[in-house]
C-alpha cells in the first residue's frame, strides 16, 4: 500500500516516496514532503543540468550545486525549515 502525502511541489495529494532517498535533514524532509511523481521530474531535470553543465557527482562542489538545485527546484524557492 502507498503512502499518500500532500506535495508540496505538486500541490496536491500524491503518492509518496518509497523511502528516503537523500541523505541527512534535507532527505527526510523530501521523504515526508515530496511526492514519487515530483521526484521523477526532479531526476530528469538532475540529469539535464548534470549533462549541460558537465558536472560530477564525484567532485563535492558539483554535489553542493545539485543540492541547492534540488532544493530550489523541489520546493520552488520556498524557505524550508530543515
Amino acid at each position: 500500500m502507498s503512502r499518500i502525502i500532500f506535495c508540496m511541489f505538486l500541490q496536491r495529494e500524491a503518492k509518496g516516496l518509497d523511502f528516503i532517498l537523500y541523505p541527512g535533514e534535507i532527505g527526510k524532509y523530501i521523504f515526508n514532503q515530496i511526492s514519487k511523481e515530483a521526484w521523477e521530474q526532479w531526476i530528469s531535470k538532475q540529469t539535464i543540468l548534470i549533462n549541460e553543465k558537465k558536472l560530477s557527482t564525484l567532485n563535492y562542489q558539483d554535489r553542493k550545486l545539485l543540492e541547492q538545485e534540488m532544493i530550489k527546484f523541489l520546493f520552488k524557492g520556498q524557505k524550508i525549515n530543515i
